[in-house]
């Protein structure tokens, strides 16, 4: 696996400090902006490895794990998409996006925690009366959170993967959709979205007392026309998750897209959906970058993922202590460790010597971790290894 040019974690150590002393960001950015600028290096420790063949050492530093790390996501994704492909039910599945008007971004910076979870309250009640309406049965839903554009741009939306199954009143699974073609009709969705989310951010700037302040741009904001997006169902549920599994541990810019770095400026590569989404190169700020970085750092603790309906943690429970297949199967699933279970879904052996591409790598010595003052004034001057 080749490492990129550039990093985010180049970004952090060349303008971080500057960063800091501008916008002040809260502790908890600070303390993300650090694990990223010391991941995969000697401050987190790791370990040395031999090659039983060929004799090559090793040496491979710790990751920092957070959810906001270019470098950590991967693996969290393949296993995430193997964990769903257990529990997900043999039919057809829509991905639906909720997205909100731009001007809702001010909504956001005010309060990111309260208009990210309404916004989940919102798209759950609107699919799930569309469920019960048009149906009449409790239907489901996976829905994950992004909050960012191309440009890196506070672009806040919901995608969801939907079933063309729900359980009826009497407990019994009934088939939903059109044919494959659409499940609900986007135009009435939106609607109902607008009015649900829109009283949802009402009643947050009521208790807030900050309503008042707000009217103007709730008026516009009303007057717009919302979209919401559903592609046809795809042939299998596999595919579908396999696709939507693109998008669930997505980060707000990954290492790959970061083309330079330069003194004052940053360039990366973005689609231009704009022009037919062609890759074009756009430069920023070093520190400008890093502000716009930081709108995509979630909430601390903020779930993005979150499973509803036929699909929430009870009812699979309850699924399970049905369906006495599921529970042998469950039973009988062998137990795998981390590397082995990386390499049946990826396919990329982490125990191969990458020197002789024979040997296997074996661990000899483990690294501790370099003790050092905390603060990210001291580590934003710590060079990269």
């Amino acid at each position: 696996m080749n490492r990129p040019g550039f990093e985010v974690a180049d970004v952090i150590n060349r303008f971080g400090k500057q960063f800091t002393q501008k916008y002040h960001p809260n502790s908890y950015q600070q303390r993300v902006l650090n694990a990223l600028l010391l991941c995969r290096t000697s401050a987190l420790g790791g370990h040395k490895e031999v090659c039983g063949c060929c004799a090559k050492e090793r040496i491979s530093y710790n990751s920092c794990r957070n959810r906001h790390c270019p470098k950590c996501q991967s693996s969290k994704q393949a296993f995430w998409v193997d964990d769903l492909l257990e529990t997900t039910l043999e039919v057809k599945h829509y991905h639906i996006v909720f997205t909100i008007p731009h001007e809702l971004n001010r909504i956001a910076l005010l309060d990111s925690t309260g208009l990210y979870r309404q916004l989940f309250i919102s798209v759950w009640d609107t699919l799930r009366q569309f469920g019960y309406t048009r149906f009449g049965v409790e239907s489901g839903a996976v829905c994950m959170l992004h909050t960012w554009g191309q440009n890196l741009s506070l672009h806040p939306h919901i995608h969801c993967i939907v079933p063309a199954a729900g359980e009826t009143l009497a407990g019994s699974m009934k088939h939903i959709g059109s044919n494959g073609k659409f499940l609900y009709p986007v135009k009435q969705l939106s609607l109902v979205f607008r009015g649900k989310l829109m009283e949802g951010i009402k009643g947050q700037l009521s208790k807030q007392g900050v309503i008042d302040r707000y009217q103007d741009l709730l008026k516009d904001v009303w007057k717009k026309p919302w979209v919401v997006f559903c592609e046809p169902s795809m042939a299998k549920a596999e595919h579908v998750i396999r696709y939507l599994g693109q998008y669930t541990h997505r980060v707000a810019i990954t290492n790959q897209r970061i083309i330079s770095i330069d003194e004052h400026n940053v360039t990366f590569m973005h689609k231009d959906y704009g022009d037919g989404a062609k890759q074009k190169p756009v430069t920023l700020d070093g520190v400008e970058f890093l502000r716009r970085f930081c709108k995509h750092i979630l909430p601390y603790r903020f779930v993005k993922i979150r499973r509803y309906g036929i699909y929430s943690s009870r009812a699979r429970a309850i699924r399970q202590k049905q369906n006495k297949r599921m529970v042998v199967r469950l039973n009988l699933k062998i137990k795998e460790t981390v590397q082995q279970r990386l390499k049946r879904l990826t396919g990329f052996d982490m125990s191969l010597c990458p020197f002789c591409k024979q040997g296997e790598m074996k661990v000899v010595e483990l690294l501790p971790r370099v003790r050092s003052p905390s603060g990210f004034y001291f580590l934003t001057q710590v060079k990269q290894l």
